[in-house]
């Protein structure tokens, strides 16, 4: 059995959630299942650094009559090439793009275009979470059956005691969908002096408003934007924090809340949103589009260090039931049931 998938987020040094995601399962797959013979494909611009990642594995993903053998393809994000398929498995991260304006025109009616024709090409459709599935459902009229959701994991292991700092950190690119202004307003009105907003991130779409309300900010001294940085810094900071914020506007999953989590910090996080899905009881959640609501919970948990061992322990256990090797075998499940 030969399974070819699309791997062209899964290289690069700044890897966004899907391109975690797309490491996660191609990793995961060749680890558990070797009996299966694995194509990674890539397109043009990111050809190069994948044959130096995969090797012989490599194929580019261009149109036009396959030449390799294959039996499935596995597109990891919602994006099929235009060539015919013989069966084909597509997933969907988000539909945000179709209804917010967080991107450019252009990007969002090229997104919209790819995203409609893979949903009326793929055999099956894998979605991230409950949230994404009705969405494809109901934008895309995509009949339930077609669908399978497969959550995606965490890998940092539970960090080990230590003496934490009085820091708040937000896991993401700086851009509008994060609703960092609203962070910074609510990190003013609530959090006491003596605490530090983190944002770790590099930018993103909106970010220039982001940078002037920072330096517009009366906390100013009190606030770090990082910039993108490797897993191991970035485990340090999960370690460091007491609390992550992460009060997104629209996520498909929220990969940042699960790390968080797994690292030992207590979470306040959106409600309302695809968060709400996969943090269950393990955050205190806030309206997003309330500065005030922000403000309180982020008050409640800095202010209460009872609350924040309280969302700690529930976090651990929460992340447990969100291993990658489980979203590995349920996509493999997948291949099965079409092959």
């Amino acid at each position: 059995m030969i399974i070819a998938l699309d791997a062209t987020y899964s290289v690069g040094r700044n890897l966004s959630g899907v391109g975690v995601y797309s490491r996660e399962i191609l990793c995961g797959l060749m680890e558990a299942h070797p009996e299966a013979g694995y194509r990674h494909c890539y397109r043009a611009h990111r050809l190069i650094p994948g044959w130096r990642a995969s090797g012989l594995r490599t194929r580019p993903l261009g149109e036009g009559r396959p030449w390799f053998r294959y039996d499935l393809f596995h597109a990891l994000n919602q994006r099929l090439p235009e060539r015919p398929l013989r069966r084909a498995v597509c997933t969907f991260h988000d539909l945000f793009v179709l209804t917010s304006e967080f991107s450019t025109p252009e990007f969002r009616a090229r997104f919209a275009a790819q995203a409609r024709a893979a949903a009326a090409r793929a055999s099956l459709i894998i979605t991230v979470s409950e949230f994404t599935a009705a969405q494809v459902e109901a934008l895309l009229g995509v009949e339930r059956s077609r669908l399978r959701v497969i959550p995606h994991g965490v890998r940092f292991a539970p960090a080990a005691d230590a003496q934490r700092e009085k820091i708040i950190l937000h896991v993401g690119a700086i851009q509008e969908r994060k609703n960092l202004i609203r962070l910074i307003s609510a990190f003013e009105k609530g959090v006491p002096a003596g605490w530090g907003l983190v944002l770790a991130g590099s930018d993103g779409y909106g970010a220039e408003a982001v940078h002037e309300r920072i330096a517009r900010s009366p906390r100013l001294s009190d606030i770090t934007v990082t910039g993108w940085i490797p897993d191991s810094e970035l485990a340090r900071w999960y370690g460091r924090a007491r609390v992550l914020a992460f009060v997104s506007l629209a996520e498909g999953f929220g990969i940042p809340a699960l790390e968080a989590m797994a690292r030992g910090a207590a979470v306040v996080a959106s409600r309302g949103t695809t968060l709400e899905e996969v943090c269950g009881d393990a955050a205190l959640l806030a309206d997003p589009y309330d500065e005030e609501s922000i403000a309180d919970a982020l008050k409640r948990m800095v202010e209460n260090e009872s609350l924040q061992e309280q969302y700690r322990s529930r976090g651990l256990a929460r992340a447990q039931l969100y291993p990658w090797r489980r979203a590995v075998e349920q996509t493999w499940r997948v291949y099965q049931e079409l092959l």
